[in-house]
C-alpha cells in the first residue's frame, strides 16, 4: 500500500533531482523509495555500498589470481615511460 509523504528539501536539490530522474526515466518518488528500501535493509554497520555501486558488483568478471596492484603497476609504468 502507498502512503503519501511530504518532506522538505533544497530547491536546487530537488531540481537536479527531478533531472537526474528523467535521464533515467524514473520517477523521483521510485528513485527516493529505492534508497530509502536500500539503506533500511542494510543491516551491516560497516562502509556503505551505494545502490550504484550494488548494481555494478559481479559486472566484470576477473580470474582468481588476478593481481590487480601488479596490473596497476604495469599501466603506470607503461603510462609514464
Amino acid at each position: 500500500m502507498d502512503t503519501k509523504l511530504t518532506i522538505k528539501l533544497d530547491n536546487d536539490v530537488i531540481s537536479r533531482a527531478k533531472k537526474y530522474a528523467q535521464r533515467r526515466k524514473t520517477s523521483l518518488s521510485k528513485m527516493i523509495e529505492s534508497y530509502l528500501d536500500f539503506v533500511t535493509k542494510s543491516d551491516s554497520d560497516d562502509i556503505e555500498i551505494t545502490p550504484l555501486v550494488k548494481s555494478l558488483s559481479g559486472v566484470i568478471s576477473l580470474p582468481g589470481d588476478y593481481d590487480y596492484k601488479k596490473e596497476r603497476t604495469e599501466y603506470l609504468i607503461r603510462k609514464y615511460s
